[in-house]
């Protein structure tokens, strides 16, 4: 009965320390003195367990009543990432015993501090230790999991769980979540999407894109997944374009998926190769979205030229390739293969014809920057039209 009495300044203090950072550090440096593989892996892999399970306590704590409602799956998690990690079951025990105990030590200090009498200290200690060995049995059921489940069943539920966060279907469980390697505590993950423009390649390059924090799978014919960080990719991104978005929420990934999807077609239609950021294709996806418009400036500014005219389209091409390299002379030619007196005299035959000067922007009535994306936009769109409608208008012919 005292426990009951007490449960809600306890349940308090346990919501304190999930929310405390100095506090999960120290659980966390206790589990790794206790267990030098577990020391072998990087602080942060442990922090986030660490205070799922803490926050996890106090819910726990507040319902003590009601087991079959508690959430295990960042113990379940924990087992199954350090299965995948090849750290020992025993290991990983050790340095969960120095934690829970360091935990307990911490929790009764701050009850004391806070006035819970001594009286119905017992009760909480054999309360948290209850939930102490609660966490032990699903961290064991998670590493087992993992240790059973075949590398083809693994991709298998990763692919499945990806394609409905990303595509469309079921919203995954918490429970499916941890399955596939995913934290369900909703934390911002990068969404990345990858072409590798060959099958094998494209499964190799999933596979190593897979990592602690990091899911992948062929999603809709390409790699594609989630990563807590921005992917190292060394060599591996020479071959391949690889689309990185700013990190979200998992609820709020799916558009940013369909974004980058979108990137990667147009840069594949261009031919890049690299680790790019989604925002890198800001420009060209929102002016994709208003092809009237581009028409409408295409028409004004290049009115004068003639599509089937192809020193008119040399013009046009030489233009864009000048903004694309900062209006420099020298690096336009380089790019054409021509020479920078070439690429002078293109330039003036353009402003011959249309009747406005590209290379003096400033001189205009808008403002550098704004007039340099009209004639972008103007000089892609009129280079995009009239060639395969399904091409993007906005990538290089």
């Amino acid at each position: 009965m005292a426990v009951v009495q007490e449960r809600e300044p306890v349940t308090e203090i346990l919501r304190t320390m999930a929310v405390d950072g100095d506090v999960c550090g120290e659980l966390v440096r206790a589990a790794r003195a206790h267990s030098p593989e577990v020391a072998r892996l990087t602080e942060a892999e442990s922090l986030s367990h660490v205070t799922a399970m803490i926050r996890a306590a106090g819910a726990w704590f507040a319902t003590f009543d009601r087991v079959e409602q508690q959430d295990f799956t960042a113990a379940l998690l924990l087992g199954a990432d350090r299965a995948r990690q090849g750290v020992a079951m025993t290991a990983v025990l050790r340095g969960v015993q120095a934690g829970l105990h360091r935990a307990v030590e911490i929790t009764v200090d701050r009850c004391r501090t806070a006035g819970v009498p001594d009286s119905t200290l017992l009760g909480v200690v054999l309360r948290l230790n209850e939930y102490g060995d609660a966490i032990e049995r699903h961290v064991i059921s998670g590493y087992r999991a993992a240790e059973r489940a075949t590398p083809h069943e693994t991709a298998e539920i990763r692919t499945n769980v990806l394609r409905r966060l990303l595509v469309g279907g079921v919203v995954p469980s918490p429970v499916e979540l941890t399955g596939a390697g995913l934290r369900p505590d909703g934390g911002p993950h990068h969404c990345v999407v990858a072409d590798t423009g060959d099958p094998a390649a494209a499964r190799l390059l999933t596979d190593r894109l897979c990592g602690p924090d990091a899911v992948f799978g062929l999603v809709e014919g390409r790699p594609a997944g989630l990563c807590r960080r921005m992917p190292g990719l060394g060599e591996a991104a020479a071959s391949a374009l690889v689309v990185v978005s700013p990190a979200a929420r998992l609820e709020e990934i799916r558009p940013l998926y369909r974004l980058c999807v979108r990137a990667m077609d147009t840069g594949v239609r261009q031919g890049r190769r690299g680790l790019y950021e989604l925002t890198d294709f800001a420009a060209e996806i929102a002016l994709a979205d208003q092809p009237l418009l581009g028409s409408q400036l295409s028409a004004r500014l290049l009115g004068a030229l003639d599509r089937s005219d192809g020193f008119h389209r040399q013009l046009a091409l030489t233009a864009r390739t000048f903004l694309d390299h900062g209006r420099r002379l020298d690096q336009t030619a380089t790019a054409l293969f021509t020479h920078p007196n070439t690429v002078r005299y293109r330039l003036g035959r353009l402003q011959q014809i249309t009747g406005h000067p590209l290379t003096d922007l400033a001189s205009g009535p808008l403002p550098e920057p704004l007039s340099t994306l009209h004639w972008w936009w103007a000089l892609t769109t009129w280079l995009g039209q009239g060639e395969d409608p399904g091409r993007d208008a906005l990538s290089p012919p």
